[in-house]
């Protein structure tokens, strides 16, 4: 019997329903060995990079477009343009199973079809049988594939039910392994492309969401890390027509791998390849993997060539420029590509008295690897929001001894999201600290037991990756509660000292855990009965409206980009200038992306994260044979 037959017959019979195509009982599912199942995707290419903007605010970002007056060296931005920064759309048609009587049976569309299709290949028995099963949900399947992503890198996954669907809730279901492919809608037809990704894993739905009012997000959730990538993203620069010949390309290719490259089995090798007269392919250095969109703004900022006089009087030029908080942003970018010759203009910078000079110079220098950079960044990021994302992203990019110091110190300030920030920051450094290193629960999430000196908090993620950091280990609950952990754990205190732990399922053996109130234990132990990160997530999220969890309760607390900048007064700014705030244009990193959608570009200035659960998704193309508005 095949796979998708014998899921539909254990969840018929009530016993747990199988998380993938072929018979593999859940407890021994990898969510890496993925089956090679297609049902369709499609590709929609378009750069977003969305700017905040007010009738009060100007804009500053890091772009180095414009020339300074007095230089004529040539930069490579002068002749090529970048391409591969667009948000790469993906998407399928997929079957969550495991929905317990809340899905449905589907309406006739052009999805059903695909699927039952493909059902037929495989030669499932009795196809429509299953779709018809209220056990099962067909579902839009979407993700978008960051610049610069590489084979293997995991995403997150958006699953949607079809819009006339008469399903309840997508709560507790499971994506099974399906395949995104390349689509284009070319005259009023889907075209079919290659395979782009794979995708499956536990569907985390809304916690919050309950009854008919919350019927839109009970409908739709995300698989946080259940996409990998099958190929890598092509990243790479375009020479301008009238610059376009080999002769050129070399040039521009030459330039970049003299500033950048890496050793591969301990043989040096530039990022940079010229593939043909206009294409030259380039590949992110390793301290730039969390900032793609940086690592080529400084690229465009390298000289294509120049002679010891001329990079002398350009470092004259662009140190006059650096302690102008008005062009210091640009300033420090092009210093930057200049690489270590700058470092001394770029040290002269973290001894300003103005803030904006101070951090873009040490941003500068971080990326430089340089320790003069650590403290200016760290106070940066304790002390002024808008530019607290850009620091931290830049001391996670060190390979520094002080740099990880300054991010463990930030661990215990009072700011939850600066908190939560230096964490990831301390996770993403090229040497993990053991501090963060965490552990694995039974392939769920990552978990993480960190002895913070500040207040109490729980952090939880619905973006990036699966994980629960609890910032003071030796939390407990607050008795007596009542949590639900998924469909099938309960977890009970009537006071006391003591925790029942139960599951309860049709057709299997009822288990029960008799605990501590212990937070850290309580988490394992659902984990151990089989619970799923959604599980402990709606746990989680039930013991605080609840008031058991005494602690603060955090989702995705991540520094955001686009905010404003309130400049301070001083005298030798123009007056037309002095005090006026500004957004900080620059890209979000992508350390601190939370979207799967693609709007989450450039200089955007973010929602808040409840606003963000309440969007309705932007019609995709599949969407068009759905007859969705």
């Amino acid at each position: 019997m095949d796979g998708i037959a014998r899921a539909f017959a254990r969840s018929t019979c009530g016993m747990k329903p199988s998380h993938t195509w072929l018979e593999i009982d859940a407890q021994d599912f990898n969510r890496r060995s993925f089956l090679k199942l297609s049902i369709g995707g499609m590709l929609v290419s378009g750069l977003s990079i969305c700017t905040g903007c007010s009738t009060s605010s100007i804009l500053r970002s890091q772009s180095p477009e414009e020339h300074p007056a007095g230089s004529d060296t040539k930069l490579v931005g002068d002749l090529s343009v970048p391409i591969g920064l667009n948000a790469f759309q993906v998407e399928s048609i997929g079957l969550i199973t495991g929905l317990e009587g809340a899905g449905s049976d589907p309406q006739p569309s052009a999805q059903q079809s695909a699927l039952l299709e493909e059902m037929k290949k495989r030669g499932v028995q009795n196809p429509n049988q299953v779709l018809g099963s209220h056990d099962t949900e067909i579902v839009i399947v979407r993700a978008y594939l960051r610049p610069g992503i590489q084979k293997g890198d995991h995403f997150d996954v958006e699953v949607r039910a079809l819009a006339q669907t008469e399903a309840e809730s997508l709560r507790g279901g499971w994506l099974l392994d399906c395949r995104l492919k390349e689509l284009a809608y070319l005259k009023g037809e889907i075209r079919e492309g290659s395979i782009v990704a794979l995708a499956a894993g536990p569907v985390l739905v809304d916690p919050g969401a309950n009854g008919e009012a919350d019927r839109a997000k009970l409908l739709r959730g995300r698989v946080l890390g259940g996409g990998v990538c099958q190929e890598s993203r092509k990243l790479g620069l375009v020479l301008k027509p009238e610059h376009r010949s080999f002769v050129a390309s070399s040039q521009l290719g030459n330039a970049v791998n003299s500033r950048f490259f890496r050793f591969v089995s301990g043989v040096k090798q530039g990022v940079a390849t010229p593939e043909t007269d206009q294409f030259i392919q380039l590949e992110v250095h390793p301290r730039y993997k969390d900032n793609v969109e940086r690592f080529i703004r400084v690229v465009r900022s390298l000289p294509l060539r120049e002679s010891p006089s001329l990079r002398l009087a350009r470092l004259a030029l662009l140190e006059r420029m650096l302690l102008d908080p008005i062009s210091s942003a640009s300033a420090a970018l092009r210093l930057e590509a200049i690489g270590k010759e700058a470092v001394k203009t770029l040290q002269k910078g973290v001894q300003s008295d103005n803030e904006e000079v101070r951090f873009y110079s040490a941003e500068a220098l971080a990326y430089l690897d340089e320790s003069e950079a650590v403290a200016p960044l760290s106070e940066a990021a304790r002390n002024v929001r808008a530019f607290r994302a850009f620091a931290l992203a830049a001391l996670s990019a060190m390979d520094d001894y002080e740099a990880r110091n300054a991010l463990k110190e930030l661990l215990d300030v009072p700011s939850a999201e600066t908190r939560y920030g230096a964490f990831r920051a301390l996770w993403a450094m090229p040497s993990r600290d053991p501090l963060v290193q965490g552990e694995n629960l039974n392939d769920q999430f990552s978990y993480h037991l960190i002895d913070s000196k500040a207040a109490p908090m729980v952090h939880v993620t619905r973006s990036y990756r699966a994980e629960v950091v609890l910032f003071g280990p030796y939390q407990r609950l607050k008795t007596p509660f009542t949590l639900d952990a998924g469909k099938h754990i309960q977890v009970i205190s009537h006071g006391g000292e003591e925790v029942t732990v139960s599951r309860f399922g049709v057709g299997e053996r009822d288990q029960k855990r008799v605990i501590s109130p212990k937070l850290d234990e309580i988490i394992r132990t659902i984990v151990d009965l089989g619970g799923t990160y959604p599980d402990v997530f709606q746990a989680l999220q039930q013991a605080k409206a609840q008031k058991a969890l005494e602690a603060r309760f955090q989702i995705d607390a991540l520094p955001q980009g686009g905010r404003t900048y309130y400049r301070q007064l001083d005298g030798d700014e123009p007056e037309e200038e002095a005090g006026k705030d500004f957004i900080v244009a620059n890209p979000l990193p992508g350390l601190f992306s939370t979207r799967v959608s693609k709007s989450d570009g450039a200089g955007e200035r973010r929602k808040k994260h409840a606003s963000e659960e309440k969007e309705t998704p932007k019609p995709s193309l599949l969407d068009k044979i759905t007859g969705r508005d």
